[in-house]
């Protein structure tokens, strides 16, 4: 990995950064999601994206609420379905899927199975957290955000 210092996205476009801050708030004030749900699904696709910054913010949060046992098995969360609820087996499973739509097409079965698990405003607002949390992936990647672990 190269030392050059990447600019630091929310101070160059602070209204950009305040209209993804508008869809993050939305997410974690205006559903009637669980936020270690929130939390989850947040992890599993930085997970997915290789969002470094993310991978350390929502290990955190989750942390605060989920024990460690399960945390570290959230990547292979589908190896350990014991572990894990009816409803947040079917909420990650619907994160790798639309996370990875270039791969899936959001197929159909994938649909069915989320449709079941979650009301229609709730599968939505489901969905609009993967699609934040996505897009936030694709600006920390890139701009090589800080983690707070320490060596």
């Amino acid at each position: 990995m190269s030392d050059n210092k990447r600019l630091v996205w929310n101070e160059v476009a602070p209204q950009g950064a305040k209209a993804f801050y508008g869809i993050h708030h939305y997410i974690t004030t205006s559903t009637d999601l669980p936020d270690e749900l929130i939390h989850l699904i947040f992890l599993r696709v930085s997970q997915i994206n290789g969002c470094a910054h993310c991978i350390d913010l929502h290990t955190r949060d989750l942390l605060k609420t989920m024990p460690i046992e399960k945390v570290v098995l959230v990547p292979v969360w589908a190896e350990a379905p014991h572990l894990f609820s009816d409803q947040y087996r079917a909420a990650l499973a619907w994160a790798e899927e639309v996370t990875l739509v270039s791969e899936t097409h959001a197929s159909d079965e994938a649909y069915a199975a989320a449709s079941a698990a979650f009301s229609p405003k709730d599968l939505v607002d489901l969905t609009i957290a993967i699609a934040a949390m996505n897009a936030f992936n694709r600006l920390g990647a890139p701009f090589r955000l800080p983690v707070k672990a320490k060596p």
